[in-house]
């Protein structure tokens, strides 16, 4: 297996529902105009009367995820200079790098979700306390790591994978360093804490678009991210059963499009223009945090990945700016519930 470290150097923001306004312009040029092709102002280059004009890309990893609390952006360097800065804008400390994992076979086929790689990555970087975050695509699983972190990501997962880094669009071994002196081991640290989970009534649908095939559909979805709004029923806190809740989640990373919906949004789009798995399986989701999670604690996404991987249960993971969220087939919710219930008294005992 390969991991490979992608050039993307991610910032990490949330976007308060009050200033979705300020933000409408910039999100829709990153959404449908990832490339300069056009004079704009700001841009260095040749000087077309008074407009400093270039080509190149705009943002090549773009994540937007609509949640009742807010919005979650995920956003290369490139992206993040699009973003004013307001009160509406809070940003997380540090830069973050993308991972991902691989077969040797470069196989095409659709994510199997985070619990392919439960084991071999994520238990093992929370042991060594390096806080995850997670986003699961229609096409891959991509593992986001503090930049601060990469010395101690590299040696944990050295003995697994052959790691890459890329450079230039081209993949460069990563030389293992094989001494251990001076490295600090897997300690016992203080017991995790057991966040509460909920499971909202939300039918969802993980699926992929041609880009070719996106303007088709931008009227809809500039509709349902940012102006057909209702009073979200947001989940209730006395149990992991309630009613559904506000969450769409759509990705543009390196020209492949990943969107997830719950059925009744689908239901906006054009049938023949949305793609998904030949079985269209249905999705439930599990959302992990009573409280804002925070991004300085470890193992979070261990919790939740170790005993579905262990229970043979595949899932997307998608970490949000203060929740996270699991997508586990809809036949097999119950079951879910009932592990990850059984490991939270195991964690609580």
């Amino acid at each position: 297996m390969e991991l490979h470290i992608l050039e993307h150097r991610v910032r990490v923001l949330s976007l308060a529902r009050p200033g979705l306004w300020l933000y409408t312009h910039p999100l829709i040029k990153l959404l449908f105009l990832p490339r300069r092709s056009r004079c704009e102002p700001g841009f260095e280059g040749t000087d077309w009367g008074g407009l400093r004009c270039r080509s190149g890309t705009r943002c090549k990893f773009f994540s937007l995820t609509e949640t009742p609390e807010d919005y979650t952006l995920m956003v290369d360097e490139e992206g993040f200079k699009e973003l004013p800065p307001s009160e509406f804008l809070q940003v997380a400390e540090g830069t973050w790098l993308v991972l991902n994992v691989s077969s040797h076979s470069g196989a095409a086929v659709q994510a199997a979700g985070v619990t392919k790689i439960a084991r071999s990555v994520i238990a093992p970087l929370a042991e060594h306390h390096v806080s995850v975050l997670m986003l699961s695509t229609y096409q891959t699983d991509f593992i986001l790591v503090r930049e601060q972190d990469l010395s101690v990501v590299i040696h944990t997962l050295a003995q697994e994978f052959d790691i890459y880094r890329e450079v230039g669009g081209e993949p460069v071994p990563v030389a293992r360093d094989d001494s251990s002196n001076g490295f600090p081991r897997a300690q016992h640290g203080p017991s995790p804490t057991v966040h509460p989970i909920q499971s909202p009534q939300n039918r969802f649908c993980v699926l992929t678009l041609d880009p070719e095939t996106l303007p088709a559909i931008a009227t809809t979805l500039i509709d349902v991210l940012f102006y057909s709004h209702s009073a979200p029923k947001e989940a209730a806190s006395g149990g992991p059963g309630s009613s559904s809740i506000t969450f769409f989640a759509f990705s543009l990373i390196e020209g492949y499009i990943s969107i997830v919906m719950d059925a009744e949004t689908q239901k906006k789009f054009p049938s023949d223009l949305l793609l998904t798995s030949s079985s269209g399986e249905l999705w439930r989701m599990v959302r992990i945090g009573g409280q804002p999670l925070g991004f300085d604690e470890c193992g979070i996404v261990a919790q939740i990945a170790g005993p579905l991987a262990a229970a043979d249960i595949s899932a997307y993971y998608i970490s949000t700016f203060n929740f996270d969220h699991a997508l586990v087939p809809e036949d097999g919710i119950d079951s879910v519930i009932e592990v990850l219930q059984r490991r939270q008294e195991g964690l609580g005992s």
